[in-house]
């Protein structure tokens, strides 16, 4: 019986990939579904062979752009619960560059993606190759090295055997709930195609093993404590209560002890809107009701979340001057934040034992009777309001959102990034089952939302996917549509298109200036303003030229007629909505700080500033 198998090093690593499974709570799935990839020098020999050759069961799917095929590959992660990945190879030079977005967005927001760019060559013959960099000072650097500073765990494979222990790592890292993010392997384009005696065990089946992590018995005490001395309590839902499943013992957590529920944008969906305890979002994008709570609330339980400055408002949200924390997440990392009392554990796991031991000692939350109700329905009523707002001139951004979320069913996700659309879905949309809000707001990347839903859609094949994108994000990066029509994938771009970038456009006036570089207008004359008129861009026209079916809407009917067409198309389809320029939420007693200058010419600014500075004495200092 032979013991080793000859093999070139892409080969293995397709090989090695098609054998990886996790196990989470007894069910085994295969973990690698398959590979992205767009091929040029640097690994159309080497992996693309591999690809065309011994794929074994590894689906490869053409990407369009190395960006965006790296944001569907970590949004299908992401809806997956990070149980489920798909690898993204590319060429060198520019190739390799364009996956760096990408990664950091996968890094930022903790989910898993196996990157595999290609790389100089090893020997340096030749040398340099077209689309190498060169750094005099360094021959070793390369533009692959880019990727350190947002990868979770990068290596460079400059011989074929060294690919046996980095891969083990990347698994290692891949799999790892507390540890994990993009993992990048360098590949250099020679190394890809030469060949290695690699040993047959390697390729054995291999499970790795998602264990729930259980807190210590001291931290739940601990974290006991503190609870027992607080009266009104805020549970603060993140990512974490997602990816461990665990929405229902955080619904029976809140239930339990009469506890409010805010969520991040990455936890939202977690609790169905018309809970009793469901506040909403919190922090700059968030809800009043979830605002005001927060402000008053002596103690603040935080589960699976990173802390962003959106979710504390810059770390104004939480404003009871004897508030206090305790952070439950797989992460020691973000437990620690806010000087809470941390309990490092599995999100479904911690709660339980949290639950079980706050029962033995009799807690409840001291809220008086219907006080979390009223301020439900105060904001309920609220969101009706701008649900109902009704222009004569146009269709205003939150009635668009209300048509929509009344079309849409309780099944279907909506994928969003950037923009003024994370604000206005964080405050208004209602959802009643989990991980049907997917939110990409760790990084807020322009250009993530058509490369997210194509990916959602990979992983929810059963469900109705929807975009809402802005036209400045549909602008930035649009390609995978083209993807989507290729692999026959059903999802629908909903554009709303406000004319810029319109978001900006309200945080730049918001904070003194008069508007500037915002707006998709013509340039006015000799000036160096864009103040003409809007530019008329057919963005239903640019998408049906990609084979895409589009249709357009600019009062309520058409959008209410375009959302069935478009549900009825057989493939990709695209809803233009024309919506007016500032309709969008704002405020709800929050705050963003986003520096405002200390010197400047315009009154406006300087009172702006001075707004910032009494904002930061009153928020928490670290």
């Amino acid at each position: 019986m032979e013991t080793t198998v000859r093999l070139t090093m892409a080969q293995a690593l397709l090989r090695f990939l098609d054998q990886q499974y996790l196990s989470v709570d007894g069910e085994e799935i295969k973990f690698v579904r398959g590979v992205m990839g767009i091929f040029g020098h640097g690994n159309v020999t080497g992996i693309g062979e591999a690809l065309e050759r011994e794929p074994g069961s590894l689906t490869y799917i053409q990407g369009k752009n190395e960006q965006g095929m790296v944001h569907a590959a970590t949004a299908f992660a992401k809806q997956r619960n990070r149980r489920q990945i798909y690898a993204c190879t590319s060429s060198i030079g520019p190739g390799a560059l364009n996956m760096v977005t990408g990664a950091a967005t996968a890094t930022v927001n903790r989910i898993p993606v196996l990157l595999l760019p290609g790389d100089n060559f090893a020997s340096r013959q030749p040398d340099p190759v077209l689309q190498q960099l060169e750094v005099p000072g360094d021959y070793t650097i390369s533009a692959t090295d880019s990727f350190k500073s947002v990868s979770r765990f990068w290596d460079r494979i400059v011989r074929p055997e060294q690919l046996m222990t980095s891969l083990l790592h990347a698994m290692r890292v891949l799999t790892d709930p507390a540890e994990t993010g993009a993992v990048t392997l360098a590949l250099p384009q020679d190394v890809q195609a030469e060949a290695y005696d690699y040993p047959v065990r390697f390729f054995d089946k291999r499970v790795h093993y998602l264990d729930r992590r259980p807190a210590s018995p001291d931290a739940i005490r601990r974290a006991a404590d503190l609870i027992l001395t607080k009266r009104k309590p805020l549970l603060v839902a993140g990512g974490g209560v997602h990816y461990a499943g665990a929405t229902e013992t955080l619904l029976a957590f809140a239930e339990a002890f009469g506890v409010p529920v805010a969520e991040t944008q990455a936890g939202k969906s977690a609790v169905p809107w018309d809970h009793p305890l469901a506040l909403g979002g919190v922090g700059t994008t968030g809800t009043l009701a979830a605002n005001r709570v927060a402000a008053e609330a002596d103690l603040i339980i935080g589960v699976g979340t990173r802390y962003s400055d959106f979710t504390t408002a810059s770390k104004l949200a939480f404003r009871n001057p004897d508030v206090a924390f305790v952070n439950l997440n797989v992460s020691p990392f973000d437990a620690f934040k806010l000087e809470a009392a941390s309990v490092a554990a599995d999100a479904k796991a911690g709660l339980a034992a949290l639950q079980a031991e706050l029962t033995a000692r009799g807690y409840k939350a001291g809220y008086a009777a219907d006080e979390i109700g009223a301020r439900k329905a105060e904001w309920d009523a609220e969101v009706d309001r701008l649900y109902a707002v009704d222009r004569e001139d146009g269709l205003a951004q939150t009635q668009a959102l209300g048509i929509i979320n009344g079309f849409v069913r309780p099944s279907d996700v909506i994928v969003c990034a950037a923009g003024s659309l994370p604000g206005d879905l964080h405050r208004v949309w209602r959802t009643t089952e989990p991980k049907t809000y997917h939110m990409e707001y760790g990084f807020s990347c322009m250009g993530y939302e058509v490369s997210g839903a194509f990916g959602v859609a990979l992983a929810e094949p059963n469900r109705n996917v929807y975009a809402l994108v802005g036209d400045g994000s549909y602008l930035m990066l649009h390609s995978e549509l083209v993807t989507a029509v290729q692999e026959g994938v059903k999802l629908t771009v909903l554009l709303l298109d406000n004319h810029g970038f319109q978001c900006i456009h309200n945080l730049q006036r918001g904070h003194g200036s008069d508007g500037f570089g915002n707006e998709f207008r013509y340039r006015a004359g000799d000036t160096n303003r864009l103040t003409g008129d809007y530019l008329p861009i057919d963005f239903a026209g640019h998408a049906r030229s990609l084979g895409v079916a589009a249709f357009t809407a600019r009062t309520e009917s058409e959008l209410a007629a375009a959302l069935t067409q478009a549900a009825a198309a057989p493939g990709p389809a695209l809803v233009e909505i024309k919506v007016l320029p500032g309709t969008n939420t704002d405020g709800y007693e929050s705050w963003w700080n986003v520096g405002v200058p200390a010197a400047s010419t315009s009154g406006k600014v300087l009172e702006a500033h001075d707004e910032m500075r009494r904002h930061i004495a009153a928020a928490r200092p670290y």
